[in-house]
């Protein structure tokens, strides 16, 4: 007889495990969540959200991403990218980034009715975990997962109280594994992954100390600092990165990952942040430190049977382009919904089969982007003359060289502006963040041709209605002049049908699919005097169906199955495709 049961545990309180529990509390399914240690995240590690995530938190409610915006940097203290020789030393260039430029901000508006920001993980997790407490998760800290049995039932999970030394036993439905890059519950189930782990060592100094004289005038996340000495990762830079304007900082610095991590002493902090700033007696608050492995490993198939891995258990990189508690929490996004279909008897078990369809591949992706986005760095050095060794004097020679009037020079600032330009791969990888776009059971586009890339899908968001993107976002309006993104419309656990005002037929099949489903089915009619008005067009350009088709939208906001227009068979068509979908 297992000490506790429930539908799902869940083990691990990070941004995927919290967001996972809120969200399948949200939908009224039970669940338990444990973490080994006493609280929630005590480094600030995971910073960057975009503008996906915080349509999940907007989805969890108002409330929600109201609450991260007011923990949060806004936009526009994140956008100069500084690559400086030290903070308070000589300036080389600098990027607008994140969303800042103003073609890139015209970019994000269009792309989302969210504003990415900066929110460490130590505000992060709390705001998720308090969500998902409030709303019915049972949570269990300092409870260490220890090891789990399958059957055809269920996953029994024995774990240690490590207040009482005492083992208890958990049976759930489901088991999720958001228990981090050293995950037990990924080995444990026999996972496979691709890539290597440790392939660098770093550390981070937290400190405070008010730098405003340095900074405010130029704001940003990332200082990078580019001098003979500096290390981060093994790739020849310090990294100064601003927690909380002005004055809490995180210093990232490099070892040698052959060697045994050091011992990082207020001695050792300060000297390093020093020299970093540039200020030789600068005074710092120093608050923790703490050593990392750079990885570059990703699970190539993230479920077995009744159990499932997400966060960075299953993509294990970098914090390059800032993907890490983004991608996580849209982990969850993905199965959350699932989980909750199938434990209600809404959908079959089939349907979970779509998880891992959906997201190794973009584990694959982001694992692959955040290394490369490291190896970007070189033809920095390059300009800079940083890439032939340690060489002070002869490095110190080459970065004054660009300031000469020669061809020589000219060519060198020419070579240093490309370089840093480049770096919009890893600092506005809108694309990246914004087209992931799914192929698997739970998606039906049978007969429909995916849109040509219309630019680099890496770094421009396409926004499309064909089966597996993201819905995209356009602002809508209702009867009262209230204005309403087109994802507001959708999502909190249930399936959308969208369509315009010949959509009679699609809006009668819906009516009918849910009552044979016993599955709620929201129904929207966009268009003249119907729910809501497109009254300056931004449906009519993004949504690629006449006002006959329709757009079928699933609870975690990426679009199921669409119609371009009428169609005379339309409720089997709809049943079809639903059933498709949900595993019958």
């Amino acid at each position: 007889m297992a000490d506790i049961t429930t539908d799902v545990l869940i083990i691990g309180t990070g941004p995927a495990g919290s967001a996972t529990a809120a969200l399948l509390s949200s939908y009224g399914v039970a669940n338990v969540v444990v973490n080994r240690y006493r609280w929630l995240a005590n480094t600030p590690r995971a910073h960057i959200t975009n503008q996906r995530t915080m349509e999940v938190l907007r989805d969890l409610g108002h409330e929600v991403e109201e609450e991260a915006m007011k923990h949060a940097t806004h936009q526009e203290l994140m956008g100069n990218n500084v690559f400086c020789v030290s903070l308070a030393g000589e300036e080389l260039g600098r990027m607008q980034s994140w969303g800042t430029s103003p073609e890139s901000k015209a970019r994000h508006l269009r792309a989302s009715p969210c504003e990415m920001n900066d929110l460490p993980q130590t505000y992060m997790e709390p705001i998720l975990f308090t969500t998902a407490c409030k709303r019915g998760t049972q949570a269990r800290m300092s409870t260490e997962y220890l090891s789990h049995v399958q059957d055809a039932e269920g996953v029994t999970t024995t774990c240690r109280d490590r207040l009482t030394g005492k083992d208890i036993t958990i049976k759930s439905k489901y088991l999720v594994g958001a228990d981090g890059g050293n995950s037990l519950v990924a080995e444990h189930a026999g996972l496979p992954f691709e890539g290597k782990m440790g392939v660098g060592g770093s550390m981070n100094i937290l400190f405070r100390a008010d730098l405003s004289r340095y900074v405010a005038h130029r704001p940003s996340v990332l200082y990078w600092v580019m001098q003979p000495g500096a290390n981060v990762g093994g790739i020849g830079m310090g990294l100064v990165r601003m927690v909380r304007p002005w004055n809490e900082w995180l210093i990232v610095w490099g070892y040698d990952i052959s060697q045994p991590a050091p011992e990082v002493t207020p001695e050792f902090a300060t000297s390093v942040a020093r020299q970093l700033v540039g200020v030789p007696d600068l005074e710092i608050e120093l608050l923790g430190a703490n050593t990392w492995t750079v990885n570059n490993c990703f699970a190539t198939h993230m479920q077995k049977d009744r159990v499932f891995i997400m966060g960075d258990a299953a993509h294990r990189h970098p914090p390059s382009n800032g993907l890490g508690s983004n991608t996580s929490i849209q982990d969850g996004f993905n199965l959350a919904w699932k989980l909750a279909a199938v434990i209600k008897g809404k959908a079959g078990p089939k349907l979970l089969d779509s998880y891992s369809a959906e997201r190794a591949p973009v584990a694959r992706q982001i694992v692959t982007r955040a290394n490369q986005s490291i190896a970007e760095f070189g033809p920095i050095f390059e300009a800079l003359g940083m890439d032939g060794g340690v060489d002070h004097d002869r490095i110190e020679r080459s970065m004054a060289a660009r300031c000469d009037a020669t061809g020589a020079g000219e060519k060198q600032r020419a070579a240093l502006r490309k370089a840093i330009d480049f770096k919009v791969y890893e600092f506005d990888c809108h694309g990246v963040e914004m087209n992931q776009r799914y192929a698997s059971g739970a998606v039906v586009a049978e007969g429909q041709t995916p849109p040509a890339a219309n630019a680099d899908m890496e770094l421009y968001y396409q926004p499309t209605t064909f089966p597996g993107a993201r819905m995209p976002h356009a602002w809508v309006y209702d009867r009262k002049g209230g204005k309403h993104s087109t994802l507001d419309l959708c999502g909190k656990g249930q399936f959308t049908l969208i369509t315009g005002i010949g959509g009679r037929a699609w809006r009668a099949a819906a009516e009918a699919a849910a009552w044979d489903l016993a599955l709620p089915i929201r129904i929207v009619t966009i268009g003249p005097r119907a729910d809501f008005e497109d009254h300056v067009g931004d449906w009519d350009r993004v949504r690629e169906i006449g006002d006959g088709g329709c757009v079928l939208v699933r609870p975690d906001q990426h679009v199921a199955f669409r119609s371009l227009g009428s169609s005379t068979t339309a409720e089997a068509t709809l049943a079809g495709a639903l059933r498709a979908i949900l595993g019958h």
